[in-house]
């Protein structure tokens, strides 16, 4: 674990970056392959949120099977599962923003695959407390869990928890072997289940002091890059979209995570509002900013992104995208 990913998914650094400064340290990209995977599948991700759009908030390819209800289960909520792993990982989002991969597949197969939640609830709930909350990776993560973006559901049992989280529970209602899994009925400790409140406290406005004279390079929550474009002088201004954050809310530590984040970048001013409404407002007439699907309704000079791999457009899978990823493989040391 690097515990790079919040300042990944915030835009601070890019997957780009990092291999770049692993390959300056004469690692060979070949014993690395694992590390620059797990890098190409935050780039996938983002793949298909550009190629889909919006259709990432709803089953992908198939429909999800087994749906009882569109909630959270209360006891994942409350951290009370009986799964001593995953009450700890929650336990520990609540109080530190983060959870190991591992542990989102687990809650994830546990309200989807075990409590027939549907993932849209659940998933939101999990990205409002992320510090590293990517909309991407962690909506079509949970739906490859619950079977709408692959062709089959994601199941763990106690056993597999016990080995990758290095407890040694047994008892519990996962404790039974893969063939029970998918015959599972909802365990009662599951049955309650719960809308939560998912609401954004966003800083209160403040006047902007632009010049006129100057470009105005716009940032945002996906984008907190303090090298990007100071070459020059500029206005710089951190756009927080209430309509955004009502659509995709984050909670009061990650607002405040994100807020520590642009003590980073010089002269940053905060902007509360619409994207029109500071354009419209202080007549912006020469506005920059970084392609991501989050900033698709920006106008204005788009800076590409430095992409891992020159591949692009939809793929199935990540293995699918890998493969062609993996023809530029080979030369990573030149290319990069």
């Amino acid at each position: 674990m690097t515990y790079l990913s919040p300042y990944l998914s915030r835009g601070v650094i890019s997957p780009r970056f990092v291999l770049n400064r692993v390959l300056a340290k004469g690692y060979d990209p070949a014993t690395i392959e694992k590390f620059i995977q797990e890098l190409t599948w935050r780039e996938y991700w983002q793949q298909v949120w550009i190629a889909k759009g919006s259709c990432i908030d709803h089953d992908l390819k198939h429909p999800q099977h087994g749906v009882q209800h569109h909630e959270l289960p209360t006891a994942i909520f409350e951290a009370r599962t009986g799964i001593q792993a995953v009450d700890e990982a929650i336990a520990g989002l609540y109080r530190t923003g983060y959870m190991h991969n591992h542990l989102r597949m687990y809650v994830a197969s546990i309200a989807c695959n075990i409590a027939g939640s549907h993932w849209r609830t659940p998933a939101k709930w999990l990205y409002y407390h992320l510090w590293d909350g990517d909309w991407a990776s962690n909506a079509l993560s949970w739906q490859w869990v619950a079977g709408t973006n692959s062709n089959k559901q994601y199941r763990a049992n106690q056993e597999n928890i016990n080995k990758y989280c290095y407890t040694h529970q047994t008892g519990t209602f996962l404790d039974v072997s893969y063939e029970r899994l998918p015959q599972l009925t909802c365990p009662e400790v599951l049955k309650e289940h719960t809308d939560p409140t998912l609401h954004t406290p966003l800083p209160e406005p403040k006047p902007l002091t632009l010049d006129p004279n100057l470009p105005t390079y716009i940032y945002n929550a996906y984008n907190l890059d303090p090298l990007w474009g100071t070459d020059a002088p500029a206005n710089r201004v951190l756009l927080l979209e209430p309509e955004h954050f009502e659509a995709y809310p984050i909670s009061e530590r990650s607002v405040a995570f994100l807020l520590n984040l642009t003590h980073n970048i010089e002269n940053l001013q905060v902007f509360v509002g619409s994207f029109d409404t500071l354009k419209t407002n202080h007549a912006l007439t020469d506005i920059r900013y970084k392609e991501h699907p989050w900033s698709r309704h920006y106008t204005g000079t788009e800076t590409p992104r430095a992409w891992l791999f020159d591949v692009h457009g939809y793929y199935p899978s990540f293995f699918a995208y890998w493969k062609r990823c993996k023809k530029q493989f080979n030369t990573l040391a030149t290319v990069v």
